[in-house]
């Protein structure tokens, strides 16, 4: 969960009220957030020659996107506390009349095609509410917008560029502006030179450093702007003295981009002369049917069901009493006429979390006070989970292979280059484990794709236990896949190892009978009159396998036939004695590793 630092007094004067700490981290726990750290109780660093003001650190759920800032802090604690009421958010028109426009070009389809805007006029920055907005913008890139590959936020004082605005692609080389603080102009060829050795800038260079066209916004008289997502132009750049704040933001994701605007600009129009007032941006993008004029501020209207509400928090609250709850948590709520089981409620602008009646639920519950709540389990409940189905199949993997006699292990998933390839006589050919950017040791370097370099270590950790030994675990092993959007997926294993003075080849041969025979599939054998019932179904057979993993001879590889399509699904054998080398393990070790996946 991300982690604001707010000034002490500071959040104490907007709650017109002073709290000890333990008071304010109750406070925090009712609302749902968590008080990390009060600096106040320990020393602190010493900075032009005057202590650094005493600070709060706290922690937001992920969901609360409103929260990112102290404007979102003082605000949603305050409704909670009943200080004050839910603001009414409103779209305003500007003062001439006319809205700024931002024309779209076709071509920004190609690289970032979706965009947005609005205008917070008459605004007015303290040094403590500028950091707020920069660091506000800082934290919606880390979170929401992926380190800006799905939203980059552009800000910039309007009365020093004019529009209306284009929001073009262009070829890197016809791109030339001054960035962000700095005195000289530079193409944008020459910016990702510039700017690769940037602590803070070089990590978002690689989103469209490869792109044959970058995205650029001009104004009426074609003053860069900004160049999404990289940085904005020095000709626009917004101080302490700027009033009127032209804001501009790029995507790949149109739903992330709305939610960005939103949380942006209603956080900060509590600063403007007319508090909580917005000025929309007509946006002209006719090619991708997405003319518009943003931001959209009206509060979404839904339903929850009394009776859901009630039975999930073990409680019999009245519409009217849920209502008065929901207020606390700035909705607006009123019994609906439609029928006495259900309240009408209108979610904020903000809350883009609140996707079902089970998030205004946990709402009436933080309202309510979850010490507060019943602490027996109701007779009744609107819960409804199941696992799912790949945890479901693990555990029965696993109760299987413990009534065999085998014990379960849970290594870590991290391990070292070596323990995953070269000990096992692997090669890495580079696309296949997920290696660590900065690993703080070599023992964590790669996520591993085999289950067994955990089991042996253990083994190699207890040998001073009786033998033989038998381990085995069922978990998750991770593979680059560039063609997802994480570029890594998970598969689920169950790999098994045997340790004792002779090689159990024969014990591990029947653990993998035994786990074959509980997924249903049947074995399939030459000899006659010796094949097994249902073999046409899901049947599986093994075939010799020369793997430096494992002893020449004595390994095999697993074969499933499911609804007639063929695959190997694991490998099991004798490993070979440079890995027991490796491992200093001094018997015979026989393993087994088994994708479980393709079994669901």
């Amino acid at each position: 969960m991300p982690t604001i630092a707010v000034d002490k007094a500071r959040l104490f004067e907007a709650l017109g009220q002073d709290y000890t700490t333990e008071d304010f981290d109750d406070l925090c726990f009712d609302f749902g957030i968590e008080l990390d750290e009060d600096t106040s109780l320990s020393r602190r660093p010493i900075v032009n020659g005057k202590q650094e003001p005493a600070q709060l650190k706290i922690e937001i759920p992920a969901n609360r996107y409103d929260m990112l800032c102290f404007e979102g802090i003082s605000l949603m604690l305050n409704i909670f506390r009943g200080k004050r009421t839910s603001p009414d958010y409103r779209l305003v028109a500007p003062p001439k009349g006319e809205l700024q426009i931002i024309n779209v070009s076709k071509e920004t389809a190609r690289i970032r095609p979706y965009v947005a805007g609005a205008v917070l006029r008459n605004i007015k920055f303290t040094k403590e509410s500028y950091d707020s907005f920069i660091a506000l913008q800082d934290k919606l890139h880390q979170n929401l917008a992926r380190q800006r590959s799905l939203v980059a936020i552009g800000t910039h004082d309007l009365d020093t560029v004019e529009g209306p605005f284009t929001y073009e692609a262009l070829p890197p080389e016809e791109i030339n502006f001054v960035p962000l603080n700095q005195s000289r102009s530079m193409t944008a060829v020459e910016m990702m030179e510039f700017y690769q050795g940037d602590r803070h800038l070089s990590r978002y260079l690689p989103i469209i450093r490869d792109s044959p066209v970058y995205p650029v916004i001009f104004d009426s008289s074609r003053t860069v702007c900004s160049m999404p997502p990289i940085i904005n132009g020095n000709h626009s750049k917004i101080t302490l003295n700027t009033r009127n704040i032209f804001v501009d933001m790029t995507a790949t994701d149109p739903t992330k981009l709305e939610i960005c605007l939103n949380v942006l600009v209603s956080m900060f129009s509590q600063h403007l002369e007319e508090p909580f007032t917005v000025e929309p941006v007509k946006i002209v993008s006719p090619h991708n049917h997405q003319s518009r004029e943003t931001p959209d501020l009206t509060p979404r209207e839904t339903q929850a069901e009394v009776s859901y509400i009630n039975k999930c928090c073990g409680l019999l609250l009245t519409p009217s009493d849920i209502c008065s709850l929901l207020k606390r948590m700035s909705y607006t709520a009123s019994p609906s006429r439609a029928s006495p089981d259900l309240i009408d409620v209108q979610v904020p602008p903000t809350r883009a979390d609140v996707l079902h009646q089970a998030d205004i639920m946990e709402d009436v519950a933080i309202a309510y006070g979850f010490n507060k709540l019943p602490r027996s389990f109701p007779s009744e409940s609107g819960t409804i989970a199941q696992p799912l189905m790949i945890n479901k199949l693990s555990d029965i993997v696993r109760l299987e292979a413990a009534m065999a006699g085998w014990s379960e292990v849970m290594p870590l998933i991290l391990c070292s280059h070596d323990e995953n390839f070269a000990w096992l006589n692997r090669k890495d050919d580079g696309t296949t484990a997920v290696r660590l950017a900065n690993p703080k040791t070599v023992e964590y370097q790669v996520v591993r794709t085999s289950l067994l370099p955990g089991l042996l270590k253990t083994i190699r950790e207890n040998k001073h236990h009786s033998v033989p030994m038998k381990v085995f675990e069922v978990s998750d092993v991770a593979f680059k896949d560039m063609a997802l959007e994480r570029k890594s997926r998970n598969e689920r294993h169950f790999a098994a190892a045997w340790y004792g003075k002779s090689s159990g080849f024969e014990i591990v041969h029947g653990l993998m009978d035994r786990i074959m025979l509980m997924l249903k599939s049947a074995f399939v054998t030459g000899e006659e009159g010796l094949q097994a019932k249902g073999a046409g179904e899901a049947a599986y057979w093994i075939e010799e396998l020369d793997d430096p993993t494992f002893f020449h001879g004595h390994a095999a590889a697993i074969h499933v036939r499911i609804e007639g399509k063929e695959q190997i699904v694991g490998v099991f054998g004798i490993l070979h004695p440079t890995v027991l080398e490796k491992f200093e393990l001094r018997y015979p070790v026989s393993t087994l590793e088994i994708n479980i996946e393709m079994f669901l």
